[in-house]
């Protein structure tokens, strides 16, 4: 091509002419590769399942177009022998139109993956979908500003005050906001530690338990088992001993005391706890459960059953259903379930 344009267009005795026909030269070269990227390369896309290598070439053919054309346009102007205030102008001008079309392709483009990365991080750790305009806004504003860092180097404006402006502009925002920024970095810890997911169980070192119903980049929701939602700032759920009762299994174990009298049979007893676990549906077969004796008490003999259920949600009704299993088998079996009593004696006698 090179070897053209001076054979060609450079020996035109006239520059208008010369840089007539190079500008047309570059519109034939910017045509071939548009057809070249929105053709070519699209039969290789079609070999994918994914949809986002398509959306990219629609975004970046016409870009790729017009940067051709551009740059035809900035050849030509120096084909034409003008003044370097001529040239200055339409360098800047010129250049400053390609800086705004890739600036808008890139949003467009980083949009598309953004969101689709975002939709399978959702799914893999429960994130909130409403980061994405979030996350798209921030890549926005640095899109932006490198765009017009390059726009105004271009002008040869010195850039310099602008930035120490920003910076003081900047650190004041940030102090006014820290607040928001904690809860942001905080949001930024969960995404990244994943300590627990949409769905679920977590005690929080407050006591308060519930299911994970949202996470914000701001704060994250919890439901409680009486309907109550409670929003825990980011910032201070990242602090805080977190115990995730669905994690890393959604099996959950409970514990079911269980006092019998002095005298009883213990075998028995034991047999009769397996069963009954055994006969709730909402207990799992595997882990098996398990009866431990654990004390001697003042008035009784002590033991636990340990069972796993399906899931966190689960366990007050499973407890409910057990304990009344418990009475009624026992009382069946005349296995005294001791409870605290007194004797009173009543002593007859002249009034003092």
């Amino acid at each position: 091509m090179e070897q053209f344009i001076n054979d060609y267009i450079y020996k035109s005795d006239n520059p208008a002419i010369s840089a007539l026909i190079l500008f047309a030269f570059y519109i034939v070269a910017a045509k071939i590769a548009d057809l070249s990227i929105d053709k070519g390369f699209r039969r290789l896309t079609k070999m994918t399942t994914s949809e986002m290598d398509d959306k990219v070439i629609d975004f970046i053919h016409r870009p790729v177009f017009f940067t051709v054309v551009i740059i035809g346009c900035i050849h030509a102007v120096r084909i034409l022998e003008a003044s370097e205030r001529f040239i200055f102008y339409s360098n800047g001008l010129l250049v400053s139109v390609l800086t705004f079309i890739w600036g808008l392709s890139v949003i467009r483009i980083s949009n598309i993956v953004i969101e689709n990365a975002v939709l399978k991080v959702t799914d893999l750790t429960g994130l909130g979908r409403e980061v994405t305009p979030l996350v798209e806004n921030i890549w926005k504003i640095i899109v932006i500003i490198a765009g017009a860092t390059v726009i105004l180097s271009v002008w040869k404006i010195n850039i310099t005050p602008l930035l120490a402006s920003a910076g003081i502009a900047g650190a004041a925002l940030a102090f006014a906001a820290k607040d928001t920024l904690s809860n942001f970095f905080g949001g930024i810890s969960i995404f990244v530690d994943k300590p627990y997911k949409i769905g679920d169980y977590i005690v929080l070192d407050s006591k308060e338990r519930g299911e994970v119903v949202r996470i914000g980049i701001r704060s994250t929701r919890i439901k409680t088992r009486d309907d109550v939602l409670i929003t825990v700032p980011n910032a201070i759920i990242s602090n805080t001993k977190i115990i995730n009762e669905s994690a890393p299994a959604p099996n959950f174990r409970v514990r079911v005391p269980v006092s019998v009298a002095y005298g009883s049979d213990i075998e028995k007893v034991e047999k009769l706890l397996n069963e009954i676990a055994l006969s709730n549906e909402n207990v799992l077969r595997g882990p098996e459960p398990r009866v431990r004796f654990r004390a001697f008490g003042e008035s009784s003999l002590n033991f636990e059953l340990l069972c796993w259920i399906k899931e966190p949600s689960l366990s007050g009704i499973a407890v409910h259903e057990i304990n009344k299993a418990i009475y009624n088998k026992f009382n069946e079996a005349e296995i005294t379930i001791p409870f605290p009593h007194r004797t009173v004696y009543l002593q007859s006698g002249p009034p003092s």
